[in-house]
């Protein structure tokens, strides 16, 4: 979203939020990449030893040291063979395989990988570097302390805070004997729709201006100490500004917008001596100048000449995950683009020996200069001589296999304490008196995924359960642990329960994991969370309006559209991705021995409307439901009162496209199945199975994780999307329109398979039969062809049927109606479906 709030620098960020006039008139703009000086100066003597060894290195272990594979496909031998300089652990990634190898086998590995870098046949050994996402704590690891996500963080508006989790976040990452972590994130976000906004602090680059120094500080100290470890700025530059929040899409912003909004982290972090910086996934248009950048991974312009000559940056840059791969005229395996645009280290997971090869062939050739690849080595040469890495082993930390030092659990408490922020407070319920009786209710009370987020022990945050997290408490375990046991009773659905035998009712609700890419809404998807989740309005439904307060905790990743969720409650608490740590949402719902009180001011405007995508702090038309640092304190009683719920059932914007059911919407037509008289709407649990006779549907993937249902016949049954309303389509999205679906059919028909839209329907057996054992595969049927069978594209509440009279088995996802695809080259001719 267009958020413009380049505030003075010296406005104190803890106070109220500015008006949006005062602000405009206060804000104070760079006209140019500034010239940074660093904390960690240059010195003579390292230089020269630095000289000395790129020297006496040959081509192919320079290459070796600017290559980084990932640990599934890179051994300790192949760092000894290969001379690879880098390994990293992606999201999901652990030592052989085990996702709970504690602090000792972490280490072990790492201990294997250095020995290995250590016993080549170079003239001067030099040691391997494992670098990890440790964007939240050391989440990558069984047990560890994982502290609220980057946006609960922004809401605390407490740098000191900051330097101390990162200072404990190096700590827990020295335990498993690594040195180098791929944080600060220091995106600036302009659209919620991004599924990386909660690696953001805030909309507001002020904030993150504030924190990124005081983060690397924390992190790297004077890379002198064991508990030190090397800190990276990334992605530079401009990953949340992209158009509609798509993740690797295009930003648009000017090269002043650029400067003051996206480059405000980077000036402090390079300040603070950050050693290396990420390259980012996201292209640069300046469309008010017509210039190009292109992808930033390509870019020699914003790589060489604006980070490493204009401001000075003298370590390294690394790309991220086969970032290079994406410059256009590149492979995974190939991509000299990059290498002359400035990156020096080179992020290849799997296509790391081919790239090798390739590599070494362009610089023979002279496509790559030698030059080019000495600076690369010489940074990262560099980078290691000043963090130590030659002085010491991992298994010679004094952290090193220490589980405790991963888990630094009051710390991360008191973060969640400061980061919730009370939106809502119309009753005086908070804090809830012990010996009151509490109904918890609410997907997320109880579930440890939820409560951390993405990039939480698995790259999405998916495929984990309560016991995956040891050293944690869920925020049911805090109310019960603050109230009572006796006091307290839970029902995630709140089916069945009498309200009125309770005082008070707490809900927690919010949004499911996700991390990048699989988390984005989309450039025509709402805002509004009931969308996605209703299990959430049902459960709120299920228990106002009985005569007893309601609690709403909110758990999500960004501030959401959730006018009908807050009419439903008397108190309203945005509890961001608090982590581990769910005592520290408790500490401030009931009252215990010692009184806290909320602190926690917004870090991003809340939307008053599903499409309010357009939140500029400085324009006169910013108009939220809440502003950027808006928050109450418990005494501060709220008049929020009846808000205005309606959404645009089409999606945002002018859009070609109406959604069905997908990611994105799967509340509006939600899917269920019927057979043998029987019919069972499909609930929101994604690990549930379904089944009736003759049908059984299980979540599956076809585009990204948990994005789809695998329906698989055994009889004749029907899977279908039916509304409580009729669709109404935009112009747009009926002119030419095509159902449009993607699938991946991994049965063949065994007997007919008919489709049906409102009370037009066609036999599409064929169709199916060709697509079998054929992967993912995307569908157009045009409308024409149901109409010919008789629907009525006015009275259609059911856009999407699926009947199977023998077995069959296919996976569906993205249903939408789509205007103009039904002339495309690949839809389906009507003639097909008999």
């Amino acid at each position: 979203m267009l958020r413009n709030p380049v505030l003075a620098l010296a406005v104190a960020l803890a106070l109220p939020a500015i008006p949006a006039h005062a602000a405009a008139q206060a804000t104070t703009q760079l006209t140019d990449w500034p010239r940074i000086t660093s904390a960690i100066g240059k010195d003579a003597a390292l230089e020269k030893r630095v000289a000395e060894i790129v020297g006496k290195m040959t081509l192919a272990q320079k290459i070796g040291q600017m290559t980084q594979p990932e640990i599934k496909s890179a051994t300790p031998e192949d760092v000894r063979r290969y001379y690879l300089g880098s390994v990293l652990n992606g999201g999901g990634s652990w030592p052989n395989g085990n996702k709970h190898a504690k602090a000792a086998e972490w280490l072990a590995l790492a201990q294997r990988y250095h020995e290995a870098s250590m016993s080549t046949d170079m003239a001067v050994k030099v040691p391997v570097v494992w670098g990890t996402d440790a964007v939240h704590g050391h989440n990558n690891v069984f047990g560890a302390t994982l502290f609220p996500h980057n946006i609960g963080l922004g809401a605390a508006r407490n740098p000191k805070l900051l330097e101390e989790i990162g200072a404990a976040t190096a700590k827990a990452t020295r335990a498993s004997g690594i040195a180098w972590v791929f944080g600060p994130t220091l995106a600036v976000v302009r659209d919620d729709r991004w599924g990386r906004t909660y690696e953001s602090y805030s909309e507001h680059p002020d904030i993150v201006k504030s924190y990124a120094g005081a983060y690397v500080r924390g992190m790297q100290g004077k890379l002198k100490d064991d508990a030190n470890t090397i800190a990276t700025a990334k992605h530079f530059i401009g990953d949340g500004g992209t158009e509609f929040g798509k993740d690797r899409g295009v930003n648009k912003s000017s090269r002043s917008q650029m400067i003051n909004i996206h480059g405000a982290g980077y000036y402090p972090a390079l300040q603070a001596g950050v050693q290396t910086v990420m390259s980012s996934f996201n292209s640069w248009n300046d469309v008010s100048t017509g210039t190009d950048y292109g992808k930033l991974h390509g870019s020699r312009t914003m790589l060489t000449d604006v980070l490493k000559t204009k401001m000075g940056f003298d370590g390294f840059v690394i790309t991220d995950w086969n970032g290079h791969g994406e410059v256009p005229g590149c492979s995974n395996d190939s991509c000299a683009a990059a290498i002359n645009a400035g990156n020096d280290m080179i992020m290849v997971p799997d296509d790391w020996k081919a790239f090798i090869a390739n590599t070494i062939k362009q610089v023979e050739s002279g496509e790559i200069p030698m030059a080019r690849i000495d600076d690369a080595v010489t940074r990262i040469i560099r980078v290691k001589l000043r963090a130590g890495l030659f002085d010491k082993s991992p298994a010679q930390n004094a952290y090193a296999g220490k589980d405790d030092a991963m888990q630094p659990r009051e710390l991360a408490r008191r973060a969640v304490r400061e980061s919730l922020v009370l939106l809502k407070n119309d009753s005086p319920v908070l804090p809830i008196a012990r010996g009151k009786k509490i109904l918890v209710v609410g997907k997320t009370a109880d579930d440890m995924s939820n409560q951390t987020g993405g990039w939480s022990i698995t790259w999405q945050g998916t495929a984990n359960t309560n016991a995956d997290f040891p050293n944690g408490d869920t925020i049911l375990a805090g109310i019960r642990e603050a109230a009572g046991q006796d006091k307290v009773t839970f029902s995630a659905d709140a089916r069945g329960v009498d309200v009125s035998a309770f005082d008070v009712v707490v809900a927690v609700v919010g949004e499911r994991p996700y991390a990048e890419g699989d988390g984005d809404i989309g450039p025509s998807g709402t805002l509004r969370h009931s969308g996605r989740y209703p299990e959430d309005l049902a459960v709120l439904q299920a228990v106002a309006g009985k005569g007893k307060p309601v609690v709403t905790v909110f758990v999500s990743g960004r501030p959401l559209y959730v006018n009908d969720l807050l009419n439903l409650s008397d108190v309203f608490v945005a509890a961001w991705l608090p982590g581990t740590e769910g005592k520290g949402v408790s500490d401030l719902l009931v009252a215990g021995p010692k009184r806290y009180d909320f602190t926690g001011k917004l870090p991003f405007s809340w939307p008053k409307s599903a499409c309010q995508t357009d939140l500029n702090v400085g324009d006169r038309n910013y108009a939220p439901l809440f502003a950027y640092g808006y928050g109450l304190k418990t005494a501060t009683r709220s008049k929020v009162g009846k808000l205005d719920a309606a959404y645009p059932a089409g999606g945002c914007g002018v859009s070609n496209t109406f959604p069905v059911f997908s990611q994105a919407d799967r509340a509006s037509f939600p899917l269920a199945i019927t057979s043998s008289g029987q019919q069972l709407v499909l609930g929101a649990d994604l690990n549930a199975t379904f089944r009736l006779p003759g049908v059984t549907v299980q979540t599956a993937q076809v585009n990204t994780q948990q994005d789809a249902k695998l329906v698989t016949w055994t009889g004749p049954a029907t899977i279908e999307a039916r509304g409580a309303r009729a669709m109404v389509l935009p112009a747009a999205a009926s002119a030419n329109a095509a159902l449009r679906f993607d699938t991946i059919v991994s049965g063949a028909p065994a007997g007919k398979v008919s489709m049906r839209m409102g009370g037009g329907a066609v036999d599409a057996t064929a169709l199916f039969a060709r697509l079998a054992g054929k992967g993912k595969q995307t569908v157009k049927i045009p409308l024409a062809c149901f109409q010919a069978r008789g629907t009525d594209l006015a009275k259609v509440d059911t856009p999407f049927s699926v009947s199977s009279d023998a077995a069959f088995a296919a996976a569906f996802t993205n249903i939408e109606i789509a205007g103009g695809a039904a002339g495309e080259p690949d839809a389906v001719r009507c003639e097909e479906l008999k």
